[in-house]
């Protein structure tokens, strides 16, 4: 049986040279995170792992604690992307699916850090709001120690422990990170409903993060009979499902469930998804695997990307050679959509973005389509693997298409201002003759 006990108490099984495995998103041990930075006095060079932190923690965001503690991440928050310049903290290359697996061929983990619900009547908590490599990265490690939110949504799935599981439980009583819903920009809405033309009911959808995938939410209130399975539950999907044009009645896999491998949003959600049987919070090893995916039948993946070049390499993660994000499950879901009966994958992006020169402090427009990518770029979508691009001014196929077809497609949803110029460039650099 676990045993309760206090936060100062779970800090002192930490050791030098530790290995430390904190959970995904929302799902991360908020109270063991934010008094860590108190034991630097007495340990060295300690290694936490985690993925898409909601809190901005003392022990990587000063300075003055990176001799003590160092920070691994499978995907960027701002907090880690602006902390990057101290020295301790770096990026793990990953597909989302194969992360756990691949992270415990380099190290063992001496302590899991996440939280959970309360023990109902038989002894069972719920992970609640992630199982993406959790249980994976718990199966053989020292401690797991987990915080016991009562805010936390009871959700099913892949995520029931046994108490008698667990090392320790700490008492905890936080709100839950939430991602508040934003308005959607004119691009947004636009691009939104491009893609939204290429869903048909009954189509099994995985939505990615961000603006786009909100306004694509927002354009499907005509459809029916939509399923999901997705990385990530949304409060989009969720309140889709609310007003009934998500019911998974069609999906081929696991039918009538709503599955993810995480889940962040709004309170909304998180009501949504408390006690609901209709949604599987599984393993992320599981939902993310492209043979899996491919399992249903009209799979449709959307997802984002912050540059394209003429021949379809996507850039969805760093700028140049500083890493802002992470790949996530983005090769996981495009590939696997591809190979789905009657699959489709989208790639979105603004044919622009304002950046801020360097020299001057003054923001310029540039193009998001370019002829190659900044030096130093991480390709996280082969082009081989790009499938529809979108931007405001349109939708194009890349299937099967040579590098000059694809060039010529490309360049027609760009910005019209840089067109005339990417042309230029595809010819100077040879992509084209």
């Amino acid at each position: 049986m676990a045993k309760y006990i206090t936060v100062e108490e779970a800090l002192s099984l930490v050791k030098t040279n530790d290995m430390i495995v904190t959970g995904l998103g929302c799902a991360e041990g908020k109270l063991f995170l934010s008094n860590l930075h108190k034991i630097a006095d007495r340990v060295k060079n300690v290694t936490v792992t985690n993925c898409l932190p909601m809190g901005d923690y003392e022990f990587f965001t000063n300075e003055a604690y990176k001799e003590s503690f160092n920070l691994d991440g499978w995907f960027y928050s701002p907090a880690m992307r602006k902390a990057h310049a101290h020295g301790n903290i770096s990026y793990i290359p990953n597909h989302l699916h194969l992360a756990a697996v691949k992270r415990l061929d380099f190290v063992r983990t001496n302590i899991f850090l996440g939280n959970c619900t309360p023990p109902d009547k038989h002894g069972f908590i719920s992970l609640s709001l992630s199982n993406t490599y959790e249980k994976r990265m718990m199966a053989d490690c020292d401690y797991i120690i987990l915080e016991v939110n009562p805010k936390l949504p009871r959700t099913f799935g892949d995520v029931q422990m046994h108490e008698s599981e667990v090392d320790f439980f700490i008492n905890a009583d936080y709100d839950i990170p939430e991602i508040p819903d934003v308005a959607p920009s004119e691009k947004d809405l636009a691009i939104g409903k491009l893609i939204a033309e290429y869903i048909e009911d009954g189509d099994c959808l995985q939505l990615g993060i961000g603006g786009i995938p909100n306004a694509v939410c927002a354009s499907l209130y005509g459809k029916k009979n939509l399923g999901i399975h997705t990385e990530m539950l949304t409060t989009g999907m969720a309140q889709l499902a609310k007003a009934g044009v998500i019911n998974g009645s069609k999906k081929t896999l696991l039918n009538g469930k709503m599955v993810g491998a995480f889940a962040i949003g709004t309170r909304e959600l998180y009501d949504y998804l408390d006690d609901n049987p209709a949604c599987a919070i599984m393993d992320g090893g599981w939902v993310n695997d492209p043979a899996v995916i491919m399992k249903n039948d009209n799979q449709i993946s959307i997802n984002t990307t912050l540059e394209v070049d003429l021949t379809g390499q996507c850039c969805s993660e760093s700028l140049g050679s500083m890493q802002f994000s992470g790949s996530g499950g983005q090769i996981d879901t495009a590939t696997g959509a591809q190979k789905s009966k009657n699959g489709k994958s989208f790639i979105a992006l603004y044919s622009t973005a304002m950046v801020r020169d360097k020299a001057t402090g003054e923001k310029h427009e540039v193009s998001k389509i370019v002829a190659q990518l900044k030096q130093g770029a991480a390709v996280t979508l082969l082009r081989n693997d790009l499938h529809f691009l979108v931007t405001e001014y349109g939708v194009v196929n890349l299937r099967g298409t040579s590098l000059k077809d694809r060039v010529k497609r490309i360049i027609s949803i760009a910005h019209p201002q840089y067109r005339e110029q990417l042309e230029k460039e595809a010819y100077e650099l040879g992509i084209v003759r």
